[in-house]
């Protein structure tokens, strides 16, 4: 087996693996209690539910997720329970942006141990006028070159005042260990123009299913540990019964080149991504809405463009005012709607006034989750 070698040892290759990164993908909430605490059962209530979706995955910790307003040891302890939770097929993606590079890979092995698949790394934001087109370069490939993990880049300048280039993208998309961008500036254009700019990116082979769907970390190595558990029926008559993992099929793979991956961060413009050659999506509005969001995707794979139409047509409207305008807080109303625990955000974000409430609930009418 090959080895990765980085700041803290040798760790082998599994944990580095290039993902297969494909379809809709829920930016999800972190519940909290009223007086802010952590709601651990709320977060896995929902994880399980995502599971039971036709989403090809989470991602943990992003925007949506109040990343930045939680301390280290909730973010380690929400990514474990949320890994806990979700169902062995469903692509997992961390969001690990801190200020530094240290800080960050910190972050990425937490995730490693939690057995994610990949990570989601932002711009730093503290020392914005320092954020040159180098300093930027710098510290995605140094996070790059010691993170255990994939790396995907996280472009929202929206809130990172940092807008990455599309020329920097495309040089930081010949790194070994950077698999694609969430872009989340919905700009169309922007999309169209990482597209095209990183089609020279090296191409990977990366195990999926017979079917080609991804096959993550989990999939291959199951959680091995149990508190009880399979009994093999030969100890049942011997007085001793030893609790093992019952015995998992293997899981039949096969391999596809796979290239840099761009995925839109906007639910506006995720069939014209889609078309334009985006590998898929993460969606604050898949928190609330993910059937609707899959629904688009879906018409779009079976080439019925008048459906996908229709179907991006009936969220463009509602995802911008729940998602870009009301914020977290609008997302989280709008996951209580649809039959998610949202509760409220944590402050200094402000909670929704009555009428805003009625107003995400009448966008929502016709909306399934």
């Amino acid at each position: 087996m090959t080895q990765f070698r980085h700041g803290k040892g040798i760790r082998p290759s599994f944990y580095n693996r290039i993902m297969y990164i494909e379809g809709i993908f829920a930016a999800i909430t972190t519940p909290f209690y009223p007086d802010e605490r952590v709601y651990f059962r709320k977060l896995e209530a929902n994880v399980a539910r995502y599971s039971r979706s036709l989403l090809a995955g989470m991602v943990v910790l992003g925007s949506t997720g109040e990343a930045v307003e939680l301390n280290d040891e909730e973010t380690c302890e929400v990514l474990k329970i949320a890994a806990e939770a979700t169902a062995p097929e469903k692509v997992l993606i961390a969001g690990v942006g801190r200020e530094s590079v240290h800080a960050t890979v910190e972050l990425a092995e937490a995730a490693a141990k939690a057995r994610y698949d990949a990570v989601l790394v932002r711009t730093p934001t503290y020392y914005a006028p320092a954020m040159s087109a180098a300093a930027v370069l710098h510290y995605f490939r140094s996070v790059a070159d010691r993170s255990p993990l994939p790396v995907i880049l996280y472009n929202i300048p929206r809130l990172a005042p940092y807008n990455i280039p599309v020329e920097l993208a495309a040089e930081l998309a010949q790194h070994a260990n950077i698999i694609g961008i969430k872009d989340s500036t919905g700009s169309l254009e922007q999309i169209r123009a990482l597209i095209a700019a990183t089609q020279s990116a090296p191409c990977r082979a990366v195990p999926v299913t017979t079917v080609f769907e991804p096959v993550t970390g989990r999939m291959l190595q199951p959680q091995v540990e149990s508190e009880g558990g399979f009994v093999p029926a030969g100890a049942l008559g011997s007085g001793i019964a030893v609790a093992v993992a019952p015995p998992v099929a293997p899981v039949k793979t096969r391999t596809r080149e796979v290239g840099f991956q761009v995925l839109t961060g906007s639910a506006g413009n995720l069939l014209e991504s889609l078309e334009a050659g985006a590998a898929g999506a993460v969606l604050g509005f898949a928190a609330c809405a993910p059937q609707s969001c899959q629904e688009v995707y879906f018409a779009w794979k079976d080439h019925d463009t008048e459906l996908a139409r229709s179907k991006q047509t009936r969220i463009a409207g509602p995802s911008r005012r729940i998602v870009a305008e009301f914020g977290v807080s609008g997302v989280k109303y709008a996951c209580d709607f649809n039959g998610y625990f949202g509760g409220r955000a944590r402050s200094p974000l402000l909670p929704l006034s009555a009428a805003q409430k009625t107003e995400i609930e009448e966008l929502l009418a016709e909306i399934r989750n």
